[in-house]
């Protein structure tokens, strides 16, 4: 088998070096159609991106009124001391806080780009020989 010089100045077996073109020839396309699938969504992805800044600011402030109007009525209601008060609503939040992460990091799992992740598919399957 002849040998050729690699770039990193080892010598490596012709094999080696297809395969490692091959997946060099693949992951660069994959880029590339990430990047064109970027660029197709780039004005959808920044009018979403304002929108959604403008809602969590709006939802924030909104959060902190009723955290005030909570605190004031847990003092109110249950007689409580601003201390208590404050710890009872620390606790419900911490509980609703781990929820939300909870279904947020599971909502989270998964594919971006069907595109890419086709392409991966495929490829795969061929390397493989799977067809």
């Amino acid at each position: 088998m002849s040998r050729e010089r690699l770039p990193d100045g080892r010598e490596g077996g012709r094999g080696f070096t297809r395969v490692t073109a091959l997946m060099t020839s693949v992951m660069d396309l994959h880029v590339r159609i990430a990047l064109q699938e970027a660029d197709r969504e780039k004005r959808r992805l920044i009018g979403g991106g304002v929108f959604l800044g403008m809602g969590i600011g709006l939802a924030t402030m909104a959060a902190l009124a009723t955290q005030i109007a909570l605190l004031l009525w847990a003092k109110q209601h249950f007689q409580l001391d601003w201390i208590q008060a404050a710890l009872l609503l620390a606790v419900v939040d911490g509980l609703l806080a781990a929820l939300c992460l909870r279904l947020g990091g599971g909502m989270l799992k998964g594919p971006f780009l069907p595109q890419t992740t086709a392409g991966l598919l495929r490829t795969t399957r061929a390397l493989t020989g799977r067809f």
